[in-house]
C-alpha cells in the first residue's frame, strides 16, 4: 500500500522560506515519479513539481519556476520541495504525490495516482 506523509509546512511572511518533506512507502521508491501539488482554498490543485526516479530536469509549474525546488534522497525513500521568496499566492494545502510508471507522464500537467493528507503553507504579507 502507498504511503505517502508530508511535513514541514507552517507559517511564513513573504519573502521567507520553506522546506517539504515527503516519507514514502509501500511501493518501489525506483521505478515511481513523486511529485507535488497544490490547493488554495476556491481554487482547483495545481501542479507544482514533478521528479522522475531516473533523474534529469525536474517539471515546475511557471509560477514556481526559479522560486520552488523539488529534489531526491532515494537512500531514505524521501523527496523535498524547498520554497524561497514565498508569496500570499503561494498559501495552499500542499500534498506529495506519486505516480507509477510510465515515466513520460512525469510532468506536472498530469494527474497523479497517489497523494498523501497533505500539509498547510500560509504566506503572509
Amino acid at each position: 500500500q502507498v504511503q505517502l506523509v508530508e511535513s514541514g509546512g507552517g507559517s511564513v511572511q513573504a519573502g521567507g522560506s520553506l522546506r517539504l518533506s515527503c516519507a514514502a512507502s509501500g511501493y518501489n521508491y525506483n521505478g515511481y515519479c513523486m511529485g507535488w501539488f497544490r490547493q488554495a482554498p476556491g481554487k482547483e490543485r495545481e501542479g507544482v513539481a514533478a521528479i522522475s526516479p531516473a533523474g534529469g530536469r525536474p517539471d515546475y509549474a511557471d509560477s514556481v519556476k526559479g522560486r520552488f525546488t523539488i529534489s531526491q534522497d532515494k537512500s531514505k525513500n524521501t523527496f523535498y520541495l524547498q520554497m524561497n521568496s514565498l508569496t500570499p499566492e503561494d498559501t495552499a494545502m500542499y500534498y506529495c504525490a506519486a505516480n507509477p510508471p510510465p515515466l513520460w507522464r512525469c510532468r506536472v500537467g498530469y494527474e497523479f495516482s497517489y497523494l498523501g493528507q497533505g500539509t498547510q503553507v500560509t504566506v503572509s504579507s
